[in-house]
């Protein structure tokens, strides 16, 4: 990989007046601030609708992106809404975090006016360059945007129930039954106004992301992606593609996903997706995934495909376990997946041949990252040189009060690596080192050796920018110096404080800027 590094934040964090970040104004005002500090990547968390507990890694849709993201101003631009009606609503008084409660129940209230006037604006104008734009977005998307909107639709008639619990003729996925909702007297017509929003709303997600993007690529930037490995239950996914999944004959699954208990959790973690059926994947060449990589590509210049090792070998839970203690290790399909999907994807020029992971200096940028952290078998590990893909490695893993060498630490990085301070799923690098035991901090002190004035965090970045790894990524919270109150999220629990925190306004101060630029100049990047 050519060296090159970028930071990590979520597009909800970004500052905006709105109550959550968008792909707006500030989106491209973050691109700004990269370009300025001769960062190469920006990595964003997954853009698919949030579900349970407001995680994007719980999402109704593995194909479609979260509505909450859609830039307002846009739509005031193009006479959907007026800057009154956006101003004179309620998101939440506090910029440094999301209340996803007042967020969504104003914003999709926002939004469903802006499909009206939409609506309204394209039987006047007889089809303008955006009702033709929105009419090809739906034809060309429809694999999946016609399954995406009538589950949607079908949730909002339920209630927002689960598909489980929904009318019975409708928990399967029955064309015949679902058309007859369409022609029905009463509620035909409410339910196809239903349709159309949902698609609406992915139509202009589509077409701001795509605006982002271009703007990103145009200074310099590449778009970092993240795919969850696993489908969550309550989602069009599983709904339309029952048969993929491991559920039984009422619907429901026989195992779930998670991972067994370590050093961090005595209960392990109980995620509780349901867990693909590989043999049915394998009869139709893996379809699905073929169609979600693809899809990821379309829309990302990099892929990180979370939790990778699950596709050597799985956990599966038995389902209605209330912990993650009692599970078994099970086959995943390994490298006949990937080399399936390369005959359709140029996921890697080598990819099935014998690739080392060294020091090359091959002026490339990865397609796939490979999320590959916990403890791993010896055939994860060939899964990953089989591949070719760039694992990752996190800094303050490397850290440990009994002061062992180990993998994390920057001295062992070699060039097909993408390596952190912390993850999403970690606390942030002050709140780690504020929060360990002292022979842990004296380890992380002696390791670093920081220079005169220089605080521990910055000591951790410039650890990274100096090592032989390939990328380097920052999380903002830590290039800002945050603390543990800045955490995104703490794997395995639902709780108010995931996922919300915000960057706020003035954050892009010059001199962080300034040494940003600095670390690349010194070390190459």
């Amino acid at each position: 990989m050519k060296r090159s590094s970028g930071v990590l934040l979520h597009i909800t964090s970004l500052p905006s007046p709105y109550g959550i970040g968008t792909l707006g104004k500030a989106a491209e005002t973050f691109v700004d601030f990269l370009c300025e500090s001769k960062q190469k990547y920006w990595q964003v968390l997954p853009l698919n609708p949030i579900g349970y507990g407001n995680s994007p890694y719980q999402s109704y849709s593995a194909f479609a992106g979260e509505p909450l993201l859609i830039d307002l101003d846009d739509l005031v631009a193009n006479g959907f809404l007026t800057s009154k009606e956006c101003e004179e609503v309620d998101f939440g008084a506090d910029p440094s975090f999301v209340d996803f409660e007042k967020v969504t129940r104003t914003k999709m209230r926002l939004l469903k006016q802006a499909h009206e006037s939409f609506k309204k604006s394209s039987a006047k104008s007889g089809g303008s360059g955006i009702d033709v734009a929105y009419i090809a977005f739906c034809k060309e998307e429809a694999d999946w945007l016609n399954d995406y909107a009538m589950f949607m639709a079908l949730k909002d008639k339920n209630a927002q129930k689960s598909w489980n619990k929904w009318d019975e003729k409708h928990r399967s996925y029955n064309k015949l039954a679902l058309a007859a909702l369409c022609d029905d007297k009463e509620t035909g017509n409410e339910f196809i106004k239903s349709l159309d929003f949902w698609k609406f709303t992915q139509f202009f997600f589509r077409r701001q992301w795509s605006q982002l993007r271009r703007y990103a690529n145009k200074n310099g930037v590449r778009l970092i992606g993240d795919i969850p490995i696993y489908a969550s239950y309550d989602s069009a996914d599983v709904w339309t593609n029952r048969e993929l999944f491991q559920l039984d004959g009422d619907g429901n699954p026989t195992k779930v996903a998670g991972v067994p208990p370590d050093y961090f959790s005595e209960t392990g973690q109980l995620w509780g997706n349901p867990l693909y059926d590989w043999d049915t994947m394998k009869a139709d060449n893996y379809l699905w995934w073929q169609k979600r990589i693809q899809k990821a590509t379309e829309l990302f210049d990099t892929i990180r495909i979370d939790h990778f090792r699950a596709f050597d070998t799985y956990y599966a839970i038995p389902y209605g376990e209330k912990t993650a203690v009692k599970g078994e290790w099970c086959n995943g399909p390994g490298g006949d997946l990937f080399k399936t999907i390369a005959q359709k994807l140029p996921l890697h020029e080598n990819i099935g041949a014998d690739v080392q992971s060294d020091n090359s200096d091959a002026d490339s940028y990865p397609l796939i990252i490979a999320e590959d952290l916990g403890e791993l078998f010896d055939s994860v590990k060939e899964l990953l040189k089989l591949t070719g893909f760039p694992g990752m490695k996190i800094l303050q893993f490397g850290f440990n009060g009994e002061g062992q060498d180990n993998e994390h630490l920057s001295h062992n990085y070699i060039n097909n690596m993408i390596v952190y301070t912390g993850t999403h799923d970690n606390s942030t690098i002050n709140g780690f080192l504020k929060s360990c035991d002292r022979a842990t901090l004296n380890m992380a002190k002696n390791y670093l050796c920081p220079r005169p004035f220089e605080p521990l965090h910055w000591a951790c970045i410039r650890s990274l920018y100096a090592s032989s790894a390939g990328m380097v990524l920052i999380p903002m919270q830590d290039i800002l110096g945050l603390d543990e109150d800045a955490r995104m999220n703490l794997p395995g629990t639902v709780k108010p404080s995931n996922w919300v925190w915000r960057m706020k306004d003035g954050r892009f101060k010059k001199s962080i800027r300034q040494k940003l630029k600095r670390f690349c100049e010194v070390y190459y990047r």
